[in-house]
């Protein structure tokens, strides 16, 4: 985890208004697979473009 999602899950939990613990945890959950999909997207990108180089 990163700070800034460690920060705002701190927020969530002990800080702000309260929010249902369940919608933190399913933004957290959210946020994560956004990031694996992007990290996987990045990756899936940049070795497209070096096989392609490669083909020519």
């Amino acid at each position: 985890m990163t700070v800034a999602e460690i920060r705002r899950l701190l927020n969530a939990f002990v800080l702000a208004l309260p929010l249902p613990p369940a919608h933190t945890l399913h933004w957290s959950t959210w946020r994560r697979t956004s990031q694996a999909r992007a990290r996987r997207s990045h990756y899936q990108r940049r070795l497209g473009h070096h096989a392609s180089r490669r083909a020519k």
